[in-house]
């Protein structure tokens, strides 16, 4: 009978296309995912994978393994969630994933609350800018800023971040909106909705420079560089800064509250639930 664990490592090899890239999944070596794959292969006396400089080809009999492990993964992610979700006593750990900009600015600072409220259950905050997979249990519970579309996972909305323009309140061209110069992301990243609405806010004004996250860009405009768009929870916040005017469309991403369907209704995730909707309700996050 082979081994799992190799059987794992394939599946990774599988879904990343290379060695180098189930080894970053699974956070390993390469050599030990070599390993693991030669392993299989000897237990199953077949070839399951074509090693190209580059990057690794399914063969066909590989593709065929491919399928049925990608089913037993499946379930045994469901066997997981299905004791998760049968457990009673509070007492675990609930790990959340949200974007970097509410991991830092917001859930952070509410650990002590939720500790005072809650001291059974030990909140594990994970700062994603990736989608993670609730059904592969890379975290309990996901705060996102788009809309979810897994049919798995139950959805609340929880409202809207609104985002404004800010300087510091020494900017050199505070009153001279023509001379702004902008805080913005690299080219790489002109596809994220907040670039986006930057570069349709700033025009033709010039880039001063390039931050690759929102919490950057806050200490960054902080120092009178130029003009960044901040959530207005930050801004508004932070007496040094000064909120904007400008033309244009408001941007306004939605806040969703995510969890897998068969964890919705375990006790921990419930509680941590519970405590995430009261808390942005009656937070800054969401503005008018």
């Amino acid at each position: 009978m082979f081994d799992w664990e190799d059987l794992r490592h394939f599946l990774a090899v599988a879904q990343g296309g290379s060695l180098s890239a189930a080894a970053r999944a699974l956070n390993v070596d390469h050599a030990t995912v070599s390993r693991r794959l030669n392993a299989l292969e000897t237990d199953l006396q077949a070839r399951l994978v074509d090693r190209l400089p580059r990057s690794c080809r399914l063969t066909a009999l590989g593709q065929q393994i491919f399928t049925l492990s990608a089913q037993m993964e499946a379930s045994a992610f469901a066997i997981e969630r299905t004791a998760r979700a049968g457990q009673t006593p509070l007492a675990t750990k609930v790990t959340i994933s949200a974007p970097p900009v509410l991991a830092a600015n917001f859930f952070a600072s509410q650990l002590f609350a939720f500790r005072q409220l809650h001291p059974e259950i030990q909140l594990s905050i994970a700062s994603h800018t990736h989608r993670v997979s609730l059904s592969r249990r890379e975290a309990d519970i996901a705060v996102r800023l788009v809309r979810p579309t897994e049919q798995s996972n139950v959805a609340r909305k929880l409202g809207n971040m609104p985002f404004a323009l800010y300087a510091s309140r020494l900017y050199a061209h505070l009153k001279q909106p023509s001379d702004w110069e902008f805080i913005a992301y690299d080219a790489s990243l002109d596809d994220m909705p907040h670039q986006k609405w930057i570069n349709a806010v700033r025009g033709e004004r010039p880039v001063v420079c390039e931050v690759s996250d929102i919490t950057s860009q806050y200490a960054a405009v902080r120092t009178g560089i130029g003009v960044a768009g901040l959530p207005r929870f930050i801004g508004d916040a932070d007496p040094e800064l000064q909120r904007l005017p400008f033309d244009g469309e408001r941007f306004a991403p939605e806040i969703w509250l995510v969890v897998h369907a068969d964890l919705r209704h375990a006790a921990p995730l419930r509680t941590v639930m519970a405590f995430i909707v009261d808390i942005v309700g009656k937070s800054r996050v969401i503005g008018a």
